[in-house]
């Protein structure tokens, strides 16, 4: 293996009553992420993903590749202040991220896919992205909606995240649009647990984890809201 920092992830889905149940445990163990917004700790996160012309990212994910990547554009609380591009990789059971902050006019270049008068550094992830969408023709394939509430923990860098309210937008990508058309990918009640550290998670909160009822799942949001858009 490289020397990429990767973090091991853990995904479930709950019921909206095992989901809370679980957040009660947790919120005495874990502190509640400091970028929460909304009254109930939450806050909102809407990712644009890329793909090539053969849905590559898509269907490297539905067939279990192990090695694969994929790109994305993130806002949170659709503030265009604040924007990362972001590439992810997984590797197994493992992941890597790597993410840059760009501007909202670097974003739309990405969209329409014109790079004429943008400037590049060496070696930086907005070079590699304008790379792989001259040689590989990465366009936008699908927005993801949701909404999050994320528990931090400093030893072993442990997050654990809820998301709820995850909608596919459907061949529309204005990022920063309050009307996006946009549907439902999972039943009402079910919620989507993350559980995210680096090496081991620490034996307090592993006890807790370990009272999911749930079973493991290969869950990509992405994938949920392809599917979705192709209904």
């Amino acid at each position: 293996m490289d020397k990429k920092k990767y973090r091991h992830e853990l995904k479930f889905i709950l019921s909206e009553g095992e989901a809370e149940l679980l957040k009660q445990k947790l919120m005495l163990l874990m502190d509640v992420d400091q970028n929460s917004v909304n009254d109930d700790n939450t806050y909102f996160i809407r990712s644009l993903y890329f793909d090539d012309n053969y849905d590559t990212a898509y269907y490297e994910k539905v067939d279990g590749v192990e090695k694969r990547e994929k790109y994305r554009i993130r806002i949170y609380n659709l503030d265009s202040s604040f924007i990362r591009l972001e590439r992810k990789e997984k590797n197994r059971d493992l992941t890597h991220k790597k993410q840059q902050k760009i501007t909202k006019k670097q974003c739309m270049n990405f969209i329409e896919g014109d790079f004429s008068e943008m400037e590049l550094e060496e070696n930086s992830l907005l070079s590699e992205f304008v790379m792989k969408q001259k040689l590989h023709q990465i366009k936008p394939s699908v927005i993801v909606d949701y909404k999050r509430l994320a528990f931090t923990y400093p030893v072993e860098d442990v997050r654990v995240t809820f998301d709820s309210d995850i909608r596919s937008g459907k061949f529309n990508y204005d990022l920063f649009s309050q009307d996006v058309l946009t549907f439902d990918v999972l039943e009402p009640n079910q919620v989507v647990l993350e559980v995210k550290f680096n090496n081991a998670i620490p034996n307090h909160i592993a006890e807790v984890i370990r009272t999911v009822p749930s079973v493991r799942q290969a869950v990509s949001k992405f994938a949920l809201c392809r599917e979705k858009k192709e209904v």
